[in-house]
């Protein structure tokens, strides 16, 4: 019988406590300031150096460009940069070796998908996504 009272006054104590979960669809999630999400690319600061390419472990960056078409100007133009979501890791590697900060981690979090072919995500993705949900989700 003690500890039938027991378990209820646990019970009752704990049912006037304040919620400790979120309405994640409806409430924003509260993110860290150094949240690491996926990654946000600026084509314009691409020197094509494919050292983004060549350190990534899993080999999902993809990344093409061909010679300036005036021959004035030195360097490369950017033609495709893809990364493969379904296997990249997000070690933020390719945005530590970036000499110019073309490529950058985001808070962006939201990568879910139908479809495994809609996790292979290309340049013009890349450049748009820069939804910033730590300034959305203050709470």
């Amino acid at each position: 019988m003690l500890g039938l009272v027991k378990g209820l006054k646990y019970t009752l104590k704990n049912l006037t406590r304040s919620k400790v979960t979120y309405d994640y669809p409806n409430e924003p999630l509260p993110l860290p300031d150094r949240y690491r999400g996926i990654q946000k690319f600026y084509p314009e600061k691409c020197t094509v150096c494919n050292q983004c390419a060549n350190i990534c472990p899993t080999d999902c960056i993809t990344l093409f460009g061909s010679k300036h078409p005036d021959p004035s100007k030195k360097g490369k133009i950017i033609e495709t940069f893809d990364i493969n979501f379904e296997i990249c890791i997000l070690c933020d590697l390719c945005t530590e070796v970036c000499p110019t900060e073309a490529i950058i981690m985001s808070n962006n979090f939201e990568l879910a998908e139908f479809s495994r072919d809609q996790l292979f995500k290309n340049l013009q993705w890349l450049d748009e996504n820069d939804t910033n949900p730590r300034k959305e989700n203050k709470p």
